[in-house]
């Protein structure tokens, strides 16, 4: 059925900061700042000041839209700003030191399929790299144009192509635009009994275009892990043409088209909207902690768990240090988050069982919450409670720890369980060594496991060291070198979730094999024969 525009989503009252993660007004403030460096030995006394965009060095546009166009596109500095990178770690550090990199000459933002068409023409005729941007929260460098080869270049933003244009109920999956952000798309399915069940970290300010373009993870961590799961058929414009797959349940009709596009970053055309499979929304939850004296017997316990059917919603493992910062525990335990849901029945049983065998392997349980229906007013386990209110507020204290010239940040992988417990070892270990050589300082090193599957699981690990004033971006890519080293070592992927961008790039060309890589650079000069998508993610 279609779906009227003024369906309720989520009102966008709250500034997003243009240089760090989420909101403005939820970024630690600088008593919260110091506090948190006086945590790292080593950072600076005061914090860095919060960046201005008045104290930007903002060009003139290289370019002007043609008047056909210009009532899509603006060259406002803030606007340009607030495009001109994503949130990872060096995003941030750059634009502290008012560093950002180049700034895009302008910000499109098209409302239909063939704005996008237009905008591309317009753009391939004069040479202007196009940058596709969802909700801006790349951690890899993503949406940022690097080098000089292009006349301009044009941030296209396509958040106000973000409608659910319509909901099949009786086959539970909706035609949505790319530019629908997570609350908006959500708050257009609720009154439908219906979800799109896919919520990241970066889900209040990260679009379902931006999902599907980076082969996003969720929150959930079996069975349904990443947004590829839930594609019914996608529409895609590229310079050489429009697309748009069949939506079938399955097919075996030769290599899938919507593959080609998953991932792409952009690079070989502009998702502009995708049928996606829905679920009820789940009515029965429960969860529990599990605190274990060994990490390893903690892996031995997750993988069992993921070896049987029970499919827990999460079932996330965080080391001793992880658990303390989350708040999870203060022992020096090991804790194991789990948690199951359901929309047709009650689900204590599964988590019951899952429990035993956390107890076989040495695991000590606190009663878990009762299986409740999601309106009822519960408790809940404080350890559950405590990772995920620490969850949700980390990015924005990365950021204070930035402005306190800490060098903090994350990267995930994953492996076969066979390489995990060696590669987690050998993460800890010689990225620790790679930071104090880098900084002089110590540095905290810690690891939770995000997904988990049979044959294997997600690390997802993060660094923490007082870091150099000027010099926090090279330490930072002197740490992720040596990181990288370890994983293609191990066998690990460069990124579970987080895409490949700019910043995977070298460890990406190492991963994919040499066929594959001629392949797609063949796609992309049919595709994009004048090389003007997002330049520099992928390939050259």
């Amino acid at each position: 059925m279609p779906v009227a525009p003024s369906d309720p989503g989520s009102p966008r009252t709250r500034t997003r900061s243009w240089w760090g993660w989420g909101y403005a007004d939820a970024h630690p403030d600088d008593a919260e700042c110091a506090a948190l460096g006086a945590l790292l030995p080593g950072t600076l006394a005061r914090p860095l000041p919060v960046p201005r965009i008045a104290d930007l060095a903002i060009a003139r546009p290289a370019v002007t839209p043609p008047p056909s166009l210009a009532h899509l596109v603006t060259a406002d500095p803030e606007a340009r700003a607030a495009h001109a990178m994503g949130k990872a770690y060096r995003d941030v550090i750059r634009a502290l030191h008012g560093r950002p990199g180049r700034i895009p000459d302008l910000v499109a933002r098209p409302t239909g399929d063939q704005d996008v068409a237009d905008l591309l023409d317009w753009a391939g005729a004069h040479g202007v790299a196009v940058i596709p941007f969802g909700g801006g929260s790349s951690v890899v460098g993503g949406v940022e144009y690097r080098g000089d080869t292009h006349r301009a270049v044009l941030s296209l933003d396509l958040t106000s192509m973000d409608r659910v244009l319509e909901i099949d109920t009786v086959g539970r999956a909706a035609r949505i635009q790319a530019g629908a952000l997570g609350p908006v798309l959500e708050g257009r399915l609720r009154p439908y009994g219906l979800t799109l069940r896919h919520f990241p970290q970066s889900f209040e300010f990260s679009t379902l275009g931006g999902w599907l373009a980076t082969r996003a993870g969720g929150h959930y961590a079996t069975v349904r892990t990443h947004i590829d799961d839930f594609v019914q058929s996608l529409r895609v414009i590229t310079p050489a043409g429009a697309g748009t797959s069949w939506r079938l349940p399955a097919s075996g009709a030769g290599p899938s088209p919507d593959r080609l596009f998953l991932g792409s970053e952009g690079a070989l055309g502009v998702i502009t909207e995708a049928w996606m499979r829905l679920q009820e929304r789940p009515r029965h939850k429960a969860s529990a902690s599990v605190a274990f004296g060994d990490f390893h017997r903690a892996l031995d316990a997750v993988r069992a768990i993921a070896q049987t059917d029970l499919a827990p919603a999460n079932c996330r493992l965080l080391d001793p240090g992880e658990a303390l910062l989350s708040g999870a525990s203060r022992d020096g335990s090991t804790v194991l988050v789990l948690g199951f849901e359901s929309a047709t029945g009650p689900v204590r049983d599964r988590l019951a069982d899952a429990l035993d065998i956390a107890r076989a392997h040495g695991g000590r349980t606190e009663p878990p919450t009762p299986d409740r229906d999601t309106a009822a007013d519960a408790p809940a386990d404080p350890a559950v409670s405590a990772w995920r209110s620490a969850f949700l507020r980390m990015p924005y204290l990365r950021d204070g720890l930035a402005r306190m010239g800490a060098v903090v940040e994350t990267f995930e992988t994953a492996a076969t369980w066979d390489r995990i417990p060696a590669l987690i070892d050998a993460v800890r270990t010689e990225v620790a060594a790679a930071a104090l050589k880098a900084t002089g300082h110590p540095a905290t090193v810690n690891c939770r496991l995000t997904h988990v599957y049979p044959d294997g699981a997600a690390p997802y690990f993060t660094v923490a060291v007082a870091g150099r004033p000027g010099a926090e971006v090279r330490i930072w890519d002197d740490i992720k070198a040596a990181a990288n080293d370890v994983l293609h070592r191990h066998r690990a992927t460069i990124t579970h979730h987080h895409a490949v961008g700019r910043d995977h790039r070298p460890a990406y060309d190492r991963q994919r094999p040499d066929p594959f890589a001629l392949a797609l650079r063949a796609a992309k000069a049919a595709l994009d024969p004048h090389h003007i998508l997002n330049p520099g993610v992928l390939l050259d």
